[in-house]
């Protein structure tokens, strides 16, 4: 092993864990102790904070620097870092410029293998954190479906149902779909694609993707309706074809907007004086959006339309019968 090749492999070893003994190191890397101090003496000679321990045999630590030094990452380390740049926008921070940034600096020192993966993976992040809870991936999941779509080939997988989430039953026939476009949203990641046996677009969520072995035929991509890929998977969220919520009002809460405005999600809110303010939201029905505004647990006056303050007459009426009955039982 050359002295650089070395050097790499001891910053990855004192990378990996928090206290290491020189005779430990020494034996990794198959060299002397005498060694292992020499190359302690070029690690900080070139900025590093490592710190010698006590004990017996001694030891060394790597410590946290005043500035960055170099990093050293293994495969599995660049693609994760990698994974989590492309879908910073969705954490809810302004970072996305410098995600950007930092995912070419990377990049641009990765060998051509990992490279290759990388660039497959697009993705569009939607919305921000919400109270869903958050379904984990395997990120050879998330590679394997950005190589599809990057490289225009049919995606052939299983999907089980909502309450078959771990395959406990045998497989159907696969799921056959041209992949699109990959996902993040609210802890989640979904795929879009042309699903061929449906004739139709389709979401699904990738947690439940189990891809089959080999790809199918190239295909030459469809149209997303409307063009706007963000704009197209928002609106299927919303239960809709457009990028709004087919069911829209207006209500007036006794809160100052600034109490109002952390949990107003894709709402509009509008200040009237100290102590008021206009929301205007949307959803998916107009019980669910008069259930909604009923979060905020004051008193509030409906703006409109007149379905919104139907909605929340039905939902009076129904509260009341449930608040009744459990008197009774009492």
């Amino acid at each position: 092993m050359t002295t650089t090749g070395r050097l790499l492999m001891l910053l990855s070893l004192l990378q990996a864990r928090r206290d290491w003994p020189g005779p430990l190191l020494a034996s990794r890397l198959e060299v002397g102790e005498r060694t292992i101090r020499r190359d302690i003496d070029r690690l900080r000679e070139m900025g590093y904070r490592i710190a010698a321990t006590m004990g017996p045999g001694g030891g060394y630590r790597l410590e946290a620097g005043s500035e960055l030094p170099p990093l050293l990452f293994d495969d599995d380390q660049a693609v994760a870092v990698a994974v989590a740049l492309r879908s910073a926008s969705a954490a809810g921070v302004e970072i996305a410029e410098a995600a950007t940034r930092a995912l070419g600096t990377i990049r641009q020192v990765m060998p051509p293998r990992l490279r290759h993966r990388i660039d497959a993976l697009e993705v569009t992040a939607i919305g921000r954190p919400g109270d869903a809870a958050p379904a984990p991936v395997a990120p050879d999941v998330l590679i394997a479906l950005g190589s599809a779509i990057r490289a225009q080939e049919v995606l052939r997988f299983d999907y089980p149902a909502g309450d078959d989430v771990a395959g406990d039953r045998p497989p159907g026939p696969p799921r056959q779909t041209e992949p699109v476009h990959l996902a993040a949203s609210h802890g989640r990641w979904y795929l879009l694609g042309w699903d061929l046996d449906r004739d139709d677009w389709r979401l699904y969520r990738v947690d439940r993707v189990r891809p089959r072995t080999a790809n199918g035929a190239r295909f030459t991509p469809r149209p997303v309706p409307g063009g706007d890929v963000e704009a197209f998977i928002s609106a299927r969220f919303k239960g809709s074809d457009v990028n709004e919520w087919p069911c829209r009002g207006t209500v007036i809460l006794d809160l100052p907007a600034r109490e109002v405005l952390p949990f107003a999600g894709d709402g509009t809110v509008t200040a009237i004086d100290d102590r008021r303010s206009a929301l205007e939201a949307g959803s998916w029905s107009w019980g669910a959006l008069a259930a909604s505004f009923g979060r905020f647990e004051v008193p509030m006056e409906v703006v409109g339309p007149p379905e919104l303050a139907a909605a929340f007459a039905a939902l009076a009426a129904r509260y009341e019968a449930a608040g009744g009955g459990a008197t009774t039982r009492s």
